[in-house]
């Protein structure tokens, strides 16, 4: 039986902690690869981080992509000429009045499918198509922390596939992500913040992440791009709606928003993403 072990690297607080700590030896047995699903909309601080990782001599990371989202949604289409994988967008029929959310489906096609991808054709060497063989198995690590445990437990009551078994190491140590960054600024040796990992124009940032996005000029004047496209006409995202999209909460335009940080909200806001992302890639 062939076993490989390998991390979904989302390249936030938990993922880095992990890699660094197989990297030391304090997690056996150690992981063959991580890896990086590149969704091209990151912030620059996240890329900067994954350059960092590949530089310090820990187990392989293979950086892979589909396309960039902010590409595809400007397209109209994915990068296979199909309809556009949503995000999860706020709708509004009258702006300033939400409404709902749109189905997320961003995680899946950019983060998950690439990962799995990587894994089946490129450690296994499986033709397209086609399933591990009877003799291949994964074993898929992810970043997942103790404060998220339900999270883990859909991810794992999802994944049934014979050979391909999930793992979340930071759980079995009870680990919270409280405790990954402190383990990180104690043991990690990173020279720089590490940051939350997920697309500049998310749906799920709270205040407090959007007023850091600001902080950076290209990845504001990004994340304000792709929130105005969302309302521009032709978008395959907003064909057949009577609803206006919106990437915060509030349902205006973002560069009008005045960002009010509130703990209660922002909280119950990191939950709903929790509870959404049930591919456990985004924001680990």
């Amino acid at each position: 039986m062939k076993t490989i072990r390998v991390l979904s690297l989302g390249a936030g607080v938990q993922s880095t902690c992990l890699y660094l700590m197989y990297m030391q030896g304090l997690i056996t047995p150690t992981i063959d690869a991580a890896i990086f699903a590149d969704v091209g909309d990151e912030p620059q601080a996240v890329y900067r981080h994954v350059e960092w990782l590949k530089s310090i001599g820990g187990p392989p990371l293979m950086v892979r992509s589909k396309g960039r989202i902010s590409d595809d949604l400007a397209r109209g289409e994915n990068s296979t000429g199909q309809r556009f994988a949503s995000i999860p967008a706020f709708t509004a029929e009258v702006e300033g009045e939400r409404s709902g959310m749109v189905q997320r489906q961003c995680s899946k096609e950019y983060k998950i499918e690439v990962i799995e991808r990587t894994i089946r054709r490129e450690l296994f060497g499986c033709e397209p198509g086609r399933p591990l063989a009877s003799n291949q198995s994964v074993v898929q690590v992810i970043g997942i922390s103790l404060d998220e445990a339900s999270r883990a437990d859909r991810i794992a009551a999802n994944s049934t596939r014979a050979g391909w078994e999930v793992s979340f190491p930071l759980i079995e140590r009870n680990m919270s992500r409280a405790d990954c960054v402190r383990w990180l600024a104690e043991n990690g040796n990173v020279p720089h913040e590490v940051t939350r990992s997920a697309c500049v124009f998310c749906p799920y940032h709270s205040d407090s992440e959007w007023v850091k996005i600001k902080e950076n000029p290209a990845d504001w004047a990004h994340a304000v791009e792709v929130d105005a496209r969302l309302r521009s006409e032709g978008v395959i995202l907003n064909r057949s709606m009577d609803q206006k999209l919106y990437v915060h909460r509030s349902c205006h335009p973002l560069d009008q928003v005045e960002f009010k940080p509130e703990p209660e909200r922002e909280r119950a806001l990191q939950l709903l993403m929790n509870w959404e992302c049930v591919e456990g890639v985004c924001g680990v």
